[in-house]
């Protein structure tokens, strides 16, 4: 069998103890420090069975170490706040997700995970949504915010925190964070005039309007000169652009760091950081007739919700601070890439290690829009297809970092040929002629494993190493993808084998076929928890593996146990039947 990554690190950290040892020994200079060794030696045979056993759970407790992770220290994983002028939408759910994923993915690797989103509930948009219905923006905000709460429990999402901008401890936060950069000489008072994005929240130079239009095809309006305070962006422009060289992985996907590079280089203008014209944010420390710009509100959730300004040996933010990934949509990158690391700059804070800005989904291949009435809402497609399936689909059908379509024919043929078909018939066919064939248990005794057995089996214990690289780097799809070809390779297994054969001509045979496809699917199933919770832990429970044996660190030492009794395997994935459009 290959020898594992993990052996060779364990082998490697055993050699170094007993070189250690060894040294001790030869270079002590008298017969005391061999004597002292030999009893030593005969001593400490538990301390070093403790040693490689710790040695052992610290690598489990690990994923593999980038340029931007050492792949040990906790992680700390961010949605971007959504804002609160409407309900939540396709967008949302798929960040979120994405997040989950991660963070789950971590907490299963052993490592601390601190995993945080929340609702951005300031600004102009909002204060102008709250009276068109005729509310206070306060009650406006507490109604929106809670359904993206409850989205995040829909979407069966386990974050850690869930913060708000409009909570006291965080607007505390960002006037502190306020006060310490106009301490530093960041912010100074001038005047602001030119083009003005409410639904982006944002300012545009003449020369990135499209058709009288922001990039992003929102409406602009010109903001007649008014007094504000700025942000001395352009002090930053080469500290940027120095710090984007120095950490070549801090922005992913590769193209979308490319325009974040060819923004900078265009040369960096002060950034206007209040407003006047509206009241519904943070007051400016010191000056009430301002209110601070949306984006410095919004961006210091990520350090208030840690505590900030508590950055103290053994508080939140010394634990996870610096952010291990900030998770956007590349509509926001421009801010959480050039305006957000210059704000930590100017405050003497440390820069996220790596922000990745995932793409946008389209309909049968069109633009979402309300004008065009294909808004997908995703409690509905949950409904519809159910929570696991739909995260399946949304992490596994397209590269993640790039643009994907979404069709309930592509949605349907997905779920059945992945799910239904494959993943769900391996299950159910494989538990099945366990239980009838097996006295309803997991095989008391199996025979010497084949090359065949050996070769599937060496597939399923790789699946970590794969998955892991995978996640690590963000690429969800290519850590799904490694689980479904496991999978194909288990239902071919089933195929060659052909156990029900063996059931009469070689029934030892049988057992051991059925025993290696049991421990290729708790395989399967514990590496599918981050995408798949519940529907994982359903066929965790009909493989008999107990709850406290589910971390990727028991799947090489907690096998099914022999003799186990099973029950009865009900179906975890049924097919999906596509609705038949309506004859006129």
């Amino acid at each position: 069998m290959k020898i594992g990554s993990s052996n060779i690190y364990i082998t490697t950290m055993l050699a170094c103890i007993s070189r250690t040892s060894y040294a001790f020994s030869v270079h002590g200079g008298s017969r005391r420090a061999a004597t002292f060794r030999t009893a030593a030696v005969r001593s400490s045979h538990k301390q070093n069975n403790l040693n490689r056993l710790q040695l052992q759970q610290s690598f489990l407790s690990a994923t593999p170490a980038t340029s931007f992770d050492d792949g040990t220290c906790p992680y700390y994983i961010t949605t971007p706040i959504y804002y609160v002028n409407d309900k939540p939408h396709i967008g949302h759910a798929y960040t979120s997700v994405a997040c989950d994923v991660l963070a789950r993915f971590m907490r299963l690797s052993g490592r601390e995970v601190m995993f945080l989103s929340g609702t951005d509930e300031h600004g102009q948009k909002v204060e102008a949504s709250a009276q068109k219905k005729g509310v206070a923006p306060q009650d406006f905000v507490d109604e929106v915010s809670m359904n993206f709460r409850e989205l995040l429990t829909q979407m069966n999402v386990s974050n850690d925190q869930f913060i708000r901008t409009t909570d006291a401890e965080h607007k505390a936060a960002v006037q502190h964070m306020w006060t310490t950069l106009v301490e530093n000489g960041a912010i100074y008072l001038g005047a602001y005039e030119g083009w003005y994005s409410v639904r982006d929240e944002c300012y545009y130079n003449e020369s990135e309007l499209v058709d009288g239009k922001a990039p992003t095809g929102a409406e602009v309006e010109w903001v007649t000169k008014e007094p504000s305070y700025f942000f001395k962006l352009s002090d930053y422009e080469d500290k940027l652009l120095e710090f984007y060289e120095q950490n070549p992985d801090f922005i992913a996907p590769e193209s979308r760091k490319n325009e974040v590079l060819s923004f900078v280089k265009g040369g960096l203008k002060d950034l206007s950081v209040s407003r006047m014209s509206f009241k519904w944010g943070v007051p400016v420390p010191g000056d009430d007739d301002h209110v601070m710009y949306v984006w410095i509100d919004a961006l210091a959730n990520y350090i208030s919700a840690l505590g900030y300004p508590s950055v103290d040996a053994g508080t939140k933010y010394s634990n996870f601070w610096p952010a291990s990934v900030h998770m956007v949509g590349k509509d926001i990158l421009r801010f959480h890439a050039v305006y957000w690391p210059a704000f930590l700059m100017a405050a003497g804070l440390p820069l996220p290690k790596r922000l990745f800005a995932h793409g946008w989904w389209t309909k049968d291949g069109e633009k979402i829009s309300k004008s065009l009435g294909n808004v997908i809402d995703p409690v509905e497609l949950v409904e519809k297809y159910g929570v696991d399936q739909t995260r399946f689909f949304l992490m596994s059908e397209v590269t993640f970092g790039s643009d994907g379509d979404f069709s309930d024919e592509k949605m349907v043929q997905k779920v059945n040929s992945n799910l239904a078909n494959e993943l769900g018939n391996l299950a159910q066919r494989t538990l099945s002629m366990v239980f009838k064939n097996c006295g309803k248990a997991v095989p008391a005794e199996i025979g010497s494993y084949t090359a065949e057995d050996e070769a599937l089996l060496a597939k399923a214990k790789e699946l970590r190493e794969v998955a892991s690289t995978a996640i690590a780097n963000q690429a969800i799809n290519k850590y799904a993808d490694a689980c479904i070809s496991l999978v194909w390779d288990a239902n071919k297994y089933v195929d060659d084998m052909a156990p029900w054969a063996l059931k009469k001509t070689d029934p030892e045979r049988m057992t051991t076929v059925l025993y290696v496809l049991m421990e290729t699917l708790r395989h399967v199933a514990i590496m599918y928890q981050p995408l798949m919770p519940a529907s994982s832990n359903a066929v965790l429970d009909q493989l008999t593996v107990p709850a406290e044996e589910r971390t990727f660190g028991h799947l090489d030492t907690s096998p099914i146990k022999f003799g186990a009794p099973i029950s009865k395997p009900v179906g975890v994935f049924p097919r999906i039947e596509m609705e038949e459009p309506v004859q006129v």
